[in-house]
């Protein structure tokens, strides 16, 4: 039985998958930054994102769609630095199915404050046994249709390599959780709409969309 729970930082990384890196093309040259990134580009998502399966999810004012990022979450389950690659998954207690949900916007590489860390932006599972992650595919469905299946083999860090990539420079503490990365320009789903999103091994967890509170 997994007796880790999500009891600290929740941590999210970009463009670390070559299909995301493919769709973007030429962008990635441009000034300032001129190439993909040579380390994670992250991002955090607060506590006040953290909900539950079959929760509903208020779009903030003025936000008309939603983009649905499908991710698989590491949950440490001890503190962790400088891991090697042969022992990185060694502090894994278990894995979360997530719904990254991020607001349209354009740059991926500053952080994205208000589209990434509006409240209940990150329906997320209970905890689940760490399994083999190399091949995964992820699949997203919404109103019934399936709009992404995305597997972990098109990852450009695996998440041995991520967590090595990470915890060179910051400590990963017991409870906190790495997303291994979203897709870029993610399905859309729209006030209204139900979404699930589902693993073989891992389970599925389902929200809904509501339009913005009055």
């Amino acid at each position: 039985m997994i007796k880790q729970k999500v009891s600290g930082s929740v941590f999210g990384v970009v463009l670390n998958d070559h299909t995301s890196l493919r769709k973007i093309g030429d962008a990635l040259e441009a000034a300032p930054y001129k190439g993909a990134p040579k380390a994670p580009a992250m991002y955090i998502k607060p506590a006040n994102t953290r909900v539950c399966c079959g929760a509903a999810v208020n779009l903030p004012k003025g936000a008309k769609t939603v983009e649905v990022g499908a991710t698989i979450g590491l949950v440490m389950g001890r503190a962790a630095a400088r891991l090697t690659r042969a022992k990185a998954l060694d502090a894994v207690a278990g894995v979360v199915l997530a719904g990254d949900l991020s607001l349209p916007h354009d740059s991926y590489y500053r952080p994205a404050i208000r589209e990434k860390c509006f409240d209940g932006s990150l329906p997320i599972s209970s905890v689940k046994p760490l399994i083999e992650l190399a091949k995964l595919v992820i699949t997203t469905e919404i109103d019934g249709k399936v709009v992404e299946q995305r597997s972990l083999a098109d990852l450009v860090r695996d998440p041995a390599q991520l967590l090595v990539d990470v915890t060179e420079f910051m400590t990963l503490s017991q409870g906190d959780v790495l997303l291994v990365g979203v897709s870029y320009m993610a399905p859309q789903a729209a006030a209204g709409s139900q979404v699930k999103i589902s693993a073989e091994g891992v389970g599925s967890i389902q929200f809904s969309i509501q339009g913005a509170q009055a």
